[in-house]
């Protein structure tokens, strides 16, 4: 473990909360990156713009970056053409955050996402074939440098659980995150995994920090966070989008400010959840406004903070 994870697992064990950035695909999609376009082939092909989104969310006061890699296993790949630059995507992808984060002596944790695909009988992989496709990416991700490995969007708890075991053999601190959908009168993820069981199958594959990302907008996180504080000891990471998107104009946008989710900081605190930070929709500017929401809560020994709009 890096010196910079030592500190920043030190302050989550000691209960201070800790800040994540933000949405990676929202500021990519900004700088020009188009639908059905490979994201992480932007790591060679527009370096500048994407260390400039670690960057930015660092500057607006962020304790540690991710990757631009949530894409980067060779399933996802495949369907892109790039299959044979896994291993040049993902080490760029690292490089970039580890130049930005340098600056701010910031942890990366590299960012691994879906990938894609269904194991048997739902779908056409073994899970020795989804195993060695996180392996064979963490492995790189190893390799160039990362510090840790944030598990994200998960939306089948048995892959989740299968990367955060690949995570855990190369040796990484993992933090891992589940996505669940409100339905009917409970959250559970897309194939109808309750969330007792997926917090369960994140404690069991070994994840040092569980959590829930995406899917949902704020004042659901604090409902998803309520439940899983009940079912786990673990550190809670809870990384909210910025709403439910509306299409205008063919183009997605979310609804919740800033000063709307930042409202939310005070609920997590006393929830105990360790680590926040954006998902889809969220920009540095929403990171920027939950740093000064966590730091006017430690200062005030955890009083309501709220900024004025």
């Amino acid at each position: 473990m890096s010196e910079r994870l030592q500190k920043l697992a030190a302050r989550i064990a000691s209960g201070e909360m800790i800040l994540g950035d933000g949405a990676w695909g929202t500021q990519l999609q900004r700088a020009g990156l188009g639908f059905g376009d490979c994201p992480e082939e932007w790591n060679v092909s527009h370096p500048d713009e994407v260390k400039r989104v670690a960057r930015e969310y660092l500057e607006a006061g962020a304790d540690f970056c991710l990757t631009n890699t949530f894409g980067g296993n060779r399933y996802r790949l495949t369907r892109h053409g790039f299959a044979d630059r896994l291993r040049e995507f993902n080490l760029a992808g690292v490089a970039l955050s580890l130049d930005a984060a340098r600056a701010f002596d910031a942890p990366v944790a590299a960012s691994v996402g879906p990938t894609g695909e269904f194991v048997q009988p739902e779908g056409m992989l073994s899970e020795k074939e989804m195993r060695d496709a996180f392996r064979e990416q963490i492995a790189v991700l190893k390799e160039g440098g990362a510090d840790a490995i944030c598990v994200e969007t998960m939306y089948v708890v048995q892959e989740a659980a299968i990367a955060v075991r690949a995570a855990k053999d190369a040796g990484f601190y993992c933090m891992a995150s589940v996505t669940l959908d409100f339905t009917g009168d409970r959250f559970k993820t897309m194939l109808g995994t309750p969330i007792e069981r997926a917090v369960r199958a994140l404690e069991g594959a070994g994840a040092d920090v569980i959590g829930s990302n995406c899917g949902n907008g704020i004042a659901e996180m604090v409902i998803i966070a309520r439940e899983m504080r009940k079912l786990t000891k673990k550190p809670l990471i809870i990384k909210s989008n910025a709403g439910v998107p509306e299409l205008v104009n063919g183009v997605a946008v979310y609804g919740d400010t800033p000063e709307i989710m930042a409202r939310a900081i005070k609920d997590f605190k006393d929830l105990g959840v360790s680590i926040v930070g954006g998902c889809c929709g969220t920009t540095p500017e929403h990171i920027r406004r939950f740093r000064a929401e966590i730091d006017l809560l430690k200062k005030n020994n955890g009083a309501a903070a709220l900024l004025p709009p």
